[in-house]
Order: structure tokens, then sequence, then C-alpha cells
């Protein structure tokens, strides 16, 4: 059996959200992941130290979630081949 030939507006759609949200969305994703990392400073600097372990896990969380965002997107644009992002 041979291939059948896609209708246009299938192949169209099927390439605009072929990928991972990374690669539609990276402006995006680097905004929330840089409003993390903004976020943890200021919890660091605003919240006093005496309330214990919560503050240090929030503080640990939020610069975690923001580096990891946007040490992702960083990878993704250094690859060399156009794959489809994980």
């Amino acid at each position: 059996m041979g291939e059948t030939e896609r209708d246009p507006g299938v192949r169209r759609a099927a390439r605009i959200w072929s990928g991972g949200a990374l690669r539609r969305h990276q402006l995006l994703l680097a905004v929330v992941g840089a409003a993390c990392i903004a976020m943890g400073i200021v919890t660091a600097v605003l919240v006093p130290e005496t309330d214990g372990p919560a503050w240090a896990m929030a503080v640990a969380g939020c610069l975690a979630a923001g580096v990891l965002l946007l040490g992702r997107i960083v990878f993704a644009l250094l690859r060399s081949d156009d794959r489809t992002a994980l």
C-alpha cells in the first residue's frame, strides 16, 4: 500500500504544532523562569530568616525552578541539530 497525500491544512497544522512547548513558547518560558528567580530573591530579602526551614525551602524552590527553566531553554538553543525538543 502506498502512502496517501494529506490535506495541505493538516500538514500545516502538524508543522505548526510539532515539537515541544519549548519551541513554541521560548519567550514566555524565559519570562516565567526570570520571574521565579526574582521571586526567590525577593523572598530571600523580604521574609525574615526566623521563619526557619519554610523560608529556606521557599527560596530554594523558587531559585531552582527559575534556573531549571532558563537552563532548559539555553540547552535547547545550543543544540546543533533541529530535532524536536524533549
